[in-house]
């Protein structure tokens, strides 16, 4: 394969990227200087990740279980190891790429509506299902096995599954999905305890669903670069490497970032422009009408599938014709619906409303960041005031309310990076181009994603 056709792998951002910057408002001198400044900043100045050693789950680690790890580890995504004896020494053969919580919630979303129309098919039987039947991730999971792990399975949910046209060109029958009221256990039984879904390891969903490339940058590289590929790929972390050497010594995220960025005070031009307010800058760079949002009484499951379908890591949770906010919904909380069995109850009917009184009645205070108010500011506050907001909450965007609290615009950590850097002509491109990144993230990944 050629260059040119690897790079083709990697989706170009240019012309996102480039309506984003024709919004900022910015002096184009100030933004080239600092943009100068970043470039001569070496990645290995980065403070490591606070445990200082990166998390890494083994592909072949069952998905509640690198669930479990990202939550008691407090992180969003780990990279994944190869598993297989005799991989390749560098890190294309030692990592098959990042799991998150965008990768997850894609593989829950699939196999709750097969486990649904599973259930609602009581006499159904196994006769003659095919690979297809049972979805994208069914194929991932049986791999090999086939016919032996189609077995683990019940009549009802093969059955049902063939009879509902389970496949990604029909999508799940609506009379399954209705008929599935009450899972509960039902759903465990199914998703987790039973073959194939019992055996589905990390390895799967990231070959599956993946919504970001694996791409790692060397501890001599730029700051700009990882700028650029938080911002402009919208990537939500970077692995860092050693050159010549394979292992990941540290993991720069967009959170991380803005940390740094928020210990820049005291700099004239940090303090300059952290003290402009939003609309000098061009923010929010979202419309109103570009704001997507969950009412509170659509179900819980249903505002998860608008992050997916929109492919990105939150949503506001409004009220009222003017959209009033009253909450917010990220990817991340897709971890209470695996950890917590006892929301699955009845929960193809649960709200929105509904899913954030539970979790605020039932978890401790440490653990309640999902009922607490978002964060919000107005369209006058300043940039300095975002950005201490958003680095002592740990969250991924801030929303722009008027004096009702009606939602007007979101500001992402993106959004804030952006702010501060230009890309010279090419950049990405010839760095992409030296990399070798085409082909060793983009055959298995596409560049998607807010945050």
């Amino acid at each position: 394969m050629d260059q040119s056709n690897e790079n083709a792998e990697f989706p170009s951002c240019d012309a996102y990227f480039e309506a984003i910057q024709s919004k900022k408002k910015l002096p184009l001198s100030l933004q080239e200087s600092l943009t100068a400044a970043f470039a001569q900043i070496p990645v290995s100045s980065f403070p490591e990740v606070p445990t200082g050693r990166v998390i890494e789950i083994p592909g072949d680690t069952s998905v509640l279980e690198a669930v479990r790890i990202l939550s008691e580890h407090n992180i969003r995504a780990a990279p994944v190891l190869n598993p297989e004896p005799g991989a390749l020494a560098d890190w294309k053969g030692r990592y098959l790429g990042v799991i998150d919580y965008s990768a997850v919630i894609l593989w829950v979303l699939e196999n709750a509506e097969l486990a649904s129309v599973a259930l609602s098919a009581g006499s159904a039987t196994a006769a003659g299902v095919g690979m297809g039947a049972v979805g994208a991730v069914g194929v991932a999971a049986l791999g090999a096995a086939g016919p032996a792990a189609v077995a683990g399975l019940t009549a009802a949910a093969v059955g049902a599954a063939v009879a509902g046209g389970l496949t990604a060109e029909k999508g799940v029958a609506n009379d399954g999905l209705a008929a599935a009221d009450h899972l509960g256990e039902d759903f465990y039984k199914i998703l987790l305890e039973q073959e194939p879904f019992k055996s589905t390891t990390v390895r799967s969903i990231v070959e599956s669903y993946h919504w970001s490339p694996f791409v790692p940058i060397t501890l001599d590289s730029s700051m700009l670069t990882v700028l650029l590929l938080l911002s402009k790929y919208r990537l939500r972390n970077v692995p860092v490497i050693e050159p010549d050497k394979p292992v990941i010594k540290n993991f720069i995220t967009q959170t991380g970032v803005v940390k740094g960025l928020q210990q820049c005070k005291g700099r004239d031009w940090f303090d300059y422009i952290s003290a402009l307010p939003l609309s000098d800058l061009g923010l929010p760079f979202m419309s109103i009408d570009e704001v997507i949002t969950v009412k509170s009484d659509d179900l819980i499951l249903e505002a998860f599938k608008c992050m997916k379908n929109n492919k990105i890591g939150g949503v506001p949770v409004v009220e009222g014709p003017k959209r009033k906010l009253v909450g917010s919904v990220s990817i991340r909380d897709i971890r209470f619906l695996l950890l917590r069995p006892d929301l699955f109850s009845n929960f193809r009917q649960l709200t929105v409303i509904e899913f954030m009184k539970t979790l605020g009645s039932t978890l401790p205070d440490s653990e309640n960041c999902l009922v607490q108010p978002p964060p919000t500011c107005a369209p006058d506050t300043s940039l300095g005031s975002v950005i201490d907001s958003i680095a002592s909450r740990i969250t991924h965007r801030i929303y722009v309310v008027d004096g009702d609290l009606e939602v007007v615009g979101v500001v992402t950590l993106r959004d804030v990076i952006s702010c501060f850097i230009h890309e010279p002509p090419g950049y990405c491109n010839i760095y992409l181009a030296s990399a070798n990144i085409g082909e060793a993230s983009g055959q298995r990944s596409q560049i998607s994603g807010e945050s």
